[in-house]
């Protein structure tokens, strides 16, 4: 990993000295920013106005490039209010601004509005046109196919999944608790232990867990495998899984590792339905009549400037004239 992790550096470098990119522009907010001169770690603030991240500023990316074919800052998504979305413990860092632009909630599992992917109404069923997640399906419990075939049934024919999770590049998806029925977490002195019972009846007590971010709701269930990835989604009922590895430095988007990048999985081809393509027409529509208002705004102040400025000339001359013996 070491010798990978220094070829993307010297690469990066490289790619950074010849095309003099020195800033880039965060496509949550919109703010100018200079770029690290070394790629950040995934989780390392470099957004000096919202805090955004590589990760972040990659899934937004991706959720672009799925939309609408296009990496669009998020200030310049249009507002398609018949495009439905979901966030699983999204970042307020894009929340708002995809709740303005889509029919889109954010959810959460420990407070309202609540959401549980595991197990949810099949009122949600056939929903959605997009699913946003990040750095959550290694916290969910087992079987995590339960969670991916959900996600798939949540969404409608031509919607799509893009999350992102910690994967390795190993063969297979690594479980920590294989087996997990009845369990709970005990305090032993400075460690937190999980006590698990199998359905067989034999109990198990695990001290090597990993939290991320603290509490027992955090707890890593799961190293993903990228080639496990692909093998549970299609499991679930995805046609096709896009794994973005490119960097894209004009957003500040420069990979220090390659692996746990931005995922897109498919449940069908991509289509706006009618409501969709009628809310974007109209928005067009009123786009081009406001360019057109600001225009004759324009061309008026302009005339009228230069009117003004031809009397003055005229004065001018008039009091030069005046002025011959």
């Amino acid at each position: 990993m070491g010798t990978l992790e220094g070829y993307r550096q010297a690469v990066y470098h490289a790619g950074t000295r010849s095309h003099a990119t020195t800033t880039f522009t965060c496509n949550l907010c919109g703010r100018s920013n200079r770029l690290p001169e070394t790629p950040p770690e995934p989780e390392t603030p470099t957004c000096a106005s919202c805090g955004s991240n590589v990760r972040t500023r990659g899934l937004i990316h991706m959720l672009s490039q799925e939309l609408f074919g296009s990496p669009l800052l998020l200030t310049e998504f249009p507002r398609v209010k018949s495009l439905r979305g979901l966030g699983t413990s999204d970042s307020e860092s894009y929340a708002n601004r995809l709740a303005d632009r889509f029919d889109y909630r954010n959810t959460f599992l420990h407070r309202e509005p609540r959401f549980d992917i595991v197990h949810p109404s099949s009122d949600e069923f056939g929903r959605y046109d997009f699913l946003l997640s990040s750095e959550v399906l290694e916290h969910v419990l087992s079987p995590v196919e339960t969670a991916l075939q959900n996600a798939c049934r949540m969404l409608k024919p031509s919607g799509v999944f893009v999350f992102t999770v910690p994967y390795s590049l190993e063969a297979t998806t690594s479980e920590h608790f294989a087996g997990l029925h009845d369990f709970g977490f005990a305090q032993l002195s400075d460690r937190t232990l999980l006590v698990n019972r199998t359905s067989q009846g034999e109990v198990r007590v695990f001290d090597d867990l990993i939290f991320h971010c603290g509490g027992g709701s955090t707890l890593e269930m799961r190293e993903f495998s990228e080639a496990g990835l692909r093998s549970l989604l299609a499991t679930a009922g995805f046609t096709e899984v896009r794994i973005d590895g490119e960097d894209h430095p004009e957003s500040g988007i420069v990979r220090r590792y390659s692996w746990s990048l931005p995922i897109a999985a498919r449940k069908g081809p991509f289509a706006f339905s009618k409501d969709a393509t009628r809310d974007l027409a109209e928005q067009y529509q009123e786009s081009q009549k406001r360019l057109q208002s600001l225009l004759r705004s324009f061309l008026l102040r302009l005339a009228l400037k230069m009117r003004l400025l031809g009397q003055r000339a005229g004065a001018k001359r008039n009091t030069s004239n005046t002025g011959r013996p």
